[in-house]
């Protein structure tokens, strides 16, 4: 976990909201005994910072910028297709908890786990250290 702290320039004080956040529903599901519990929620939560932050950066750093075109550029920069390039950057994949058969049938390389998992780190990032550490992550 040491590594992909480093990749995504934050060090959590929390480290189980980093473990969760790279918990899919299938590793959930399959260890509900120990207490598991998907990353779901967080990727809700992530998916509202980021586009918030996003949206902000827009708003702040292109004035002349319309709203339609703000619009646009909001969705082209939080789209799966986005997401899964940063996932690949982090190398998030191979952090990934996922049930036996999920991993087996290609889920670390599935383009919306990836994108889910991006956006629930980043609600992980921001739970532990606040917005300005989320829109730290985001921005760089």
């Amino acid at each position: 976990m040491e590594k992909l702290e480093e990749r995504l320039g934050y060090t959590f004080q929390n480290r189980r909201l980093l473990e969760n956040a790279l918990t899919h529903s299938s590793y959930a599901n399959e260890n509900k005994a120990k207490g598991e519990s998907s990353n779901e929620r967080l990727e809700f939560l992530g998916d509202s910072v980021l586009g918030m932050v996003v949206a902000d950066h827009l708003y702040r750093n292109h004035p002349d910028m319309p709203e339609g075109e703000l619009t646009r550029t909001r969705a082209a920069l939080v789209c799966e297709e986005s997401l899964v390039e940063v996932a690949g950057q982090l190398e998030l994949g191979q952090y990934l908890k996922l049930g036996r058969g999920e991993d087996a049938g290609g889920g670390r390389q599935r383009p919306s786990i990836q994108a889910d998992a991006v956006e629930a780190v980043i609600a992980a990032v921001y739970l532990d250290g606040g917005i300005g550490s989320a829109r730290k992550l985001i921005t760089r």
